[in-house]
């Protein structure tokens, strides 16, 4: 792990390294985003507010969060600042390449292309791929039953921060057809990294986890370049390495949460596997290590420091457009009888699930948001878990049958590739005309 001292100069960096970039941002600001005030008055109040003195104690971590605060994919970066020069069907078409055949299958491939591909492959020690292949396996059944019924709660989570939330809405995902392909995309990237040999070097969740990040890269380059919105005083960097982190262990975060609040500070062994698919999916996003604590304490004391050092702040221009948007988006692939029923059903059930994992059963802060809860919402909720534990607790029962387990697991592998194709193929891009003035905008419309 580097140092206070080494972590900040690889932040300042950046500046020298990709001035084309981030050549005019000063990277010793704190920006407004960034809270370590003992008190902050006229704040809303969170659930883990009460944490607050002990996470501002260890002055040291604070700063390192800070740090991070202002640290983009420094690889990715590189990579995505070739845009004007390559344009983007240039730079997707070679990581495409790069990605299927091998970086030497690119001719005349940027360095900074190599750079990129190869800091993928530099797996870290810590991972035991087989690990991670048995975390995969043990997490297919969730990726098949549940996650359908959750996702768009979970990407209305992302929407919760104004600071945190901006960037999507610079790339244009106020409408409902944006909203939904990003629902779709979101989802197909963590399925995609449940599946058989998925996250191996040539493997589909290789690639996705590589279009990903160019996507992130260009909408940091498109918001600091492109857009008169962006005010790095303000937000900082777009999608700082922090950002990345709830979105990629949130799943992980409510584990560890639980099960030290239950006082147990060691995972399972199942639950061993399924934390090293999500660390180790983490740094094919570019995540560092720090940023992906091995144990539970370690890893609700890495959430709470994000949550107490994010400013709180909740703009309906933004935040409330965003969610409003994914809530309306329709996700089915067609207009059949049974899609339209699935949609409803999800629709109710992902905002019951928003409602308790992320909001702490607040309906008032939901409504805020523009999540209205209804007795309907309730009942489909009750009614959907059910369903979906008994399905669970077949799935449990023919694993452990002899000659079964395997039969079973092949069923989920094809289900799970039904749910990919019909979700479509991840599109992880993003319009650098959207990042364009509102002026120049509505004049062009």
């Amino acid at each position: 792990m580097l140092t206070l001292e080494q972590l900040q100069a690889k932040v300042a960096s950046q500046k020298t390294a990709l001035p084309a970039l981030y050549g005019d941002v000063d990277f010793s600001i704190k920006p407004e985003r960034f809270s370590d005030e003992p008190v902050i008055e006229g704040q809303p109040k969170g659930k883990l507010d009460h944490m607050r003195a002990d996470v501002l104690a260890d002055a040291t971590k604070v700063e390192r969060m800070r740090a991070y605060t202002m640290l983009g994919d420094t690889v990715a970066d590189a990579y995505a600042a070739l845009m004007p020069t390559y344009g983007f069907r240039g730079l997707t078409s070679m990581l495409t390449q790069a990605c299927d055949h091998g970086i030497e299958s690119v001719p005349e491939a940027p360095p900074e292309l190599v750079n990129f591909i190869r800091a993928m492959e530099a797996t870290p020690d810590w991972v035991d791929m087989k690990l991670v292949e048995e975390g995969a396996r043990q997490s297919r059944e969730d990726a098949a039953n549940y996650s359908p019924f959750v996702i768009r709660g979970a990407f209305i989570a992302t929407f919760m921060n104004k600071y945190s939330a901006l960037p999507m809405a610079l790339t244009g995902t106020l409408s409902h057809d944006t909203a939904a392909r990003r629902v779709k995309d979101t989802a197909s990237f963590f399925i995609t990294s449940t599946l058989p040999g998925a996250l191996e070097r040539f493997g589909p969740g290789f690639k996705s986890a590589a279009m990903v990040r160019l996507m992130h890269s260009m909408v940091r380059f498109n918001a600091l370049k492109r857009s008169n919105t962006w005010d790095v005083k303000t937000f900082g960097i777009p999608i700082p390495q922090v950002d990345q982190m709830p979105a990629g262990l949130i799943g992980t975060f409510l584990l560890a949460f639980k099960i030290t609040g239950q006082g147990r500070f060691e995972y399972t062994e199942v639950e061993r596997a399924r934390v090293e698919l999500s660390r180790y999916r983490c740094f094919l996003l570019g995540l560092p290590e720090e940023l992906a604590p091995a144990t539970p304490r370690e890893m609700v004391d890495m959430m709470v420091r994000y949550d107490q050092t994010l400013r709180k702040g909740f703009d309906d221009a933004t935040c409330g457009e965003l969610t409003r948007a994914t809530l309306a988006a329709y996700l089915p692939p067609d207009q059949s009888l049974g899609s339209r029923i699935f949609d409803r059903i999800e629709r109710r059930f992902s905002k019951i699930f928003f409602l308790q994992a992320f909001l702490n059963g607040d309906t008032a802060k939901a409504k805020e948001m523009g999540v209205k809860i209804t007795a309907a919402d309730w009942a489909t909720f009750v009614a959907c878990g059910a369903f979906i534990g008994v399905r669970k607790g077949l799935y449990g029962i023919a694993c452990r049958l002899p000659g079964v387990e395997k039969m079973a697991d092949r069923m989920l592998v094809r289900k799970l590739e039904r749910m990919l194709a019909s979700y479509g193929h991840a599109a992880h891009t993003t319009d650098a005309a959207a990042y364009r003035p509102a002026v120049a905008r509505q004049a062009a419309e």
